[in-house]
C-alpha cells in the first residue's frame, strides 16, 4: 500500500550518510539520486525511504505525531537498528522492548529531529 515516505532535511549531506549506514541495515540501497532527493529501497517494486531538500526552499521541520516505522524481520534486527540509529548520531527516543502484544519497538529520531522507529510483530 505504501509506496515510498519522504522526509525533508537541513543537513543534506550528513543525513544522506546517516541513512545510507542505517538502511543498510536493512540490505536497502539508494534506487534514485537526484541530488536533493534520494529514495532507498530494499528491492524492487517496494516501497522506499526517501530524503530531500525542501522544494519550497523553506527549513524542513518534522511533525508532532508524525513517525515513519520500519519493518524488521526480528527483534534483533530491532535491537541493532536502533543502535546502529544512535550510533550515526540519532538520539534515543524509546529503547527496544515489547509494547504490547507481539509489537516490539525501538523508537529514535535522526540528525533533523524525525521521529522513528524498527519494529517487529511476532
Amino acid at each position: 500500500m505504501i509506496g515510498y515516505v519522504t522526509l525533508g532535511t537541513n543537513k543534506f549531506d550528513e543525513a544522506a550518510k546517516f541513512y545510507d549506514e542505517l538502511l543498510a541495515e536493512f540490505g536497502a540501497k539508494r534506487a534514485m539520486d537526484f541530488g536533493t532527493f534520494i529514495a532507498w529501497s530494499a528491492a524492487k517494486n517496494q516501497p522506499m525511504l526517501a530524503l530531500t531538500l525542501p522544494y519550497n526552499k523553506q527549513e524542513a521541520n518534522f511533525g508532532n505525531g508524525t513517525m515513519v516505522g520500519l519493518m524488521a524481520k526480528s527483534k534483533e534486527q530491532v535491537d541493532a537498528i536502533y543502535k546502529k540509529a544512535l550510533e550515526l548520531g540519532g538520539t534515543d527516543e524509546g529503547a527496544p522492548g515489547p509494547r504490547g502484544g507481539n509489537f516490539y519497538a525501538g523508537y529514535f529520531r535522526d540528525l533533523d529531529g524525525n521521529k522513528l522507529n524498527a519494529f517487529f510483530m511476532g
